[in-house]
């Protein structure tokens, strides 16, 4: 069964935390009211998740996160709040990687599917850690299980993008490297609530500056994962534009890694080449105009024009199928 520590000096707090977790049968819980006793019950119990109060005496949550990260690396934690300071988030970020953020007074549904996703967080942390393809597969395909439009996503960006890594002259390990990110490119949205990826009206700007963060999200699981460079550079810069007016960095033509250039390709062929909530899917022809066209600002050219042929053999192969 699963464990799951809260911490907050405030002993209501806790008590309410019960309250609503009591019913659960398939989660554990624990609580601690500061972060000496948090660390003590951490050096003796293996905890997925850690949902910390920012304001603690003896110890604050910044303080108390990291030294959670030394103890328990793989710990997905929460920070619990009611100061709304962003000075306070990018300072928690930069000391102890904190996951989520949940505002005091919180609503208990959001309460518990955040905490319900970071325990997906920390299951895709170990299973990442296997080393298994068969595993990065099996983990892509149920990150796509919340997306109903994107099945089989992955596995396609995958190949369009090793074929064209291929067409590039790379060395073997690279393109392996690449179906492996390719696989994993979207592994953030795990952070993504279902709501927003599935909603077929125009979505809201908090709605999207959610979307936004799954790059930073999924870049984080693969770094605590300890997976390639060349993997954390896929997942971490695929919206990346080549004339920098892509997220999360705006870097700029070859700044971005060339295995994200490759990925970036590949995923947007494959979203104009299938349905999508908002519009049926176009056929090779009008795909290769629209990329075309996109080429000016959104890709590299020189990988567009590798691109296009392994445009034409998809639409061929589907005339023959």
């Amino acid at each position: 069964m699963k464990t799951v520590l809260f911490v907050d000096d405030e002993r209501f707090i806790l008590n309410a935390i019960r309250r609503l977790y009591q019913k659960r049968g398939d989660l554990r819980c624990l609580f601690a009211s500061s972060g000496p006793e948090g660390l003590e019950i951490l050096k003796r119990e293996e905890v997925c998740v850690v949902v910390s109060d920012y304001l603690m005496p003896a110890m604050h949550g910044i303080e108390f996160l990291d030294r959670v990260r030394s103890i328990q690396p793989d710990t997905t934690r929460i920070m619990m709040t009611s100061h709304n300071d962003f000075s306070i988030a990018v300072d928690a970020i930069n000391k102890s990687e904190v996951h989520r953020f949940i505002k005091k007074p919180w609503d208990n549904k959001e309460l518990t599917d955040i905490v319900d996703e970071a325990m997906l967080n920390y299951d895709l942390i170990k299973s990442l850690k296997t080393k298994d393809e068969t595993v990065y597969l099996s983990l892509a395909q149920t990150v796509e299980l919340k997306d109903s439009y994107t099945k089989g996503h992955c596995d396609r960006v995958g190949h369009y993008a090793t074929s064209l890594a291929s067409a590039a002259l790379l060395d073997a390990n690279t393109i392996n490297e690449i179906k492996y990110g390719s696989w994993l490119h979207d592994c953030g949205k795990i952070g993504v609530p279902d709501i927003i990826l599935n909603s077929p009206d125009r979505l809201s700007e908090d709605d999207m500056n959610t979307i936004m963060k799954h790059p930073l999200w999924g870049a984080n699981v693969a770094r605590q994962a300890r997976m390639s460079q060349t993997v954390v550079n896929i997942i971490l810069y695929h919206h990346e534009r080549y004339d920098g007016t892509g997220y999360p960095s705006g870097l700029k033509g070859e700044f971005i890694p060339i295995e994200a250039r490759i990925v970036t390709l590949a995923d947007v062929f494959d979203s104009l080449y299938t349905d999508r909530p908002y519009r049926k899917a176009y056929d090779c022809r009008r795909v290769s105009e629209i990329m075309m066209e996109m080429a000016k600002t959104y890709f590299d050219p020189r990988l567009m024009e590798l691109f296009l042929p392994i445009i034409e053999s998809v639409g061929t192969n589907s005339i023959k199928a």
